[in-house]
């Protein structure tokens, strides 16, 4: 059975949370703890799934994009922290071990993608793949999605901007480099933290932050214009490594860097808790208290405006700091301009040579 004092490697989320929009509850109990077995290391379980949309208007004036688009839902990274857990719930499952054991794969996302793009409406605005989750995460080596959509994008002089925590992103230079040279692309790496032993607790599948820097250097050397993320940053764990990371970034090749705090809105405060209690047991209290100090005393904070960077003493220490860095590493540039010169769409004969 799923032990509740020690901490599982290998996962972020430590446990699956009821579904909120469930009445009843599901697990395995045993009141006298007669003939407990040891449950299995969770597996990843993969299924296609044929959704009407792809591309979603994103609401939010706070978040830095216009629209974004994701193939896979769920996510197999486990970040910890991940504000993607939360609509797992939507799709029936949990937003705890679920959200990184069973993904969803839009098989069709490139077909959706070019009829969107295709529509007499579409103005050519800058599309972000992964906006919700990565769209470079471990399975994308079997599907591909991410790629077909970036080939459709570039037929098509559709802008695309990139954020992952992936060093995937590299297999589709030869895409990139040519998006770049239309000023088509962008791609931020995320990196909040450049020490192993964090990154393998915080984000146990995804890339090294050396491999993501070697990523961001290859990217920069092919004429492939990068930035980081240095996000999220949480208080009291990560806050310290901030100048480490924007100079390793700069020594890398990024051009610009943003940042947010973290929140943990829905079940991702009960899951951090969990987390925190298993991994830091001994600043987990010191932890919160700081999160909580950047959102006005609480763990969760959904006010547009504050929500991505906090309030309060805490959070204007951070972003004094993070600025100061920024500027003395020179990332704090204006971000990439796209272009929509290039757009067009699909003709008749490009219909034709489908069929």
């Amino acid at each position: 059975m799923r032990d509740m004092k020690h901490y599982t490697k290998g996962r972020g989320a430590q446990y699956n949370p009821q579904n909120r929009f469930f009445t009843n509850e599901y697990g395995q109990h045993h009141v006298e703890g007669i003939d407990e077995w040891e449950e299995e290391p969770t597996r990843t379980f993969q299924t296609t799934v044929h959704p009407k949309t792809l591309v979603n208007k994103v609401e939010s004036p706070d978040v830095g994009m216009a629209y974004s688009a994701n193939p896979y839902q769920g996510c197999e990274h486990g970040c910890i922290y991940c504000y993607a857990r939360n609509s797992h719930q939507y799709w029936g499952y949990s937003a705890g071990i679920d959200f990184e054991s069973k993904i969803l794969v839009k098989e069709n996302a490139p077909a959706l993608f070019k009829e969107f793009i295709n529509k007499k409406s579409w103005q050519a605005d800058t599309i972000s793949l992964s906006g919700n989750t990565d769209c470079y995460q471990p399975i994308e080596r079997k599907y591909q999605l991410t790629r077909q959509i970036l080939q459709i994008a570039l037929d098509h002089g559709q802008p695309i901007g990139i954020i992952t925590k992936n060093s995937l992103v590299k297999r589709d230079m030869d895409i990139l480099e040519e998006m770049a040279k239309k000023q088509l692309c962008a791609v931020y790496l995320s990196i909040n933290s450049l020490t192993e032993a964090t990154r393998q607790k915080l984000e146990p599948r995804t890339a090294t932050a050396r491999e993501r820097l070697r990523t961001l250097e290859e990217l920069s050397a092919r004429g492939i214009p990068t930035g980081i993320m240095c996000a999220p940053i949480i208080p009291g764990l990560t806050d310290h490594e901030i100048p480490a990371v924007l100079q390793a970034a700069s020594d890398h090749g990024a051009r610009w860097a943003g940042y947010t705090i973290v929140r943990l809105n829905g079940e991702i405060a009960v899951l951090f808790k969990d987390w925190l209690e298993k991994t830091y047991p001994d600043r987990a209290d010191k932890i919160l208290h700081q999160i909580a100090a950047c959102h006005n005393g609480q763990l969760n904070n959904s006010t547009f405006g504050n929500r991505m960077r906090g309030s309060g003493n805490i959070a204007q220490i951070i972003k004094d700091n993070f600025k100061l860095h920024a500027r003395k590493c020179g990332l704090n540039q204006d971000t990439h301009t796209f272009s929509k010169t290039h757009f067009r769409r699909s003709t008749s004969s490009d219909q034709l040579r489908l069929f």
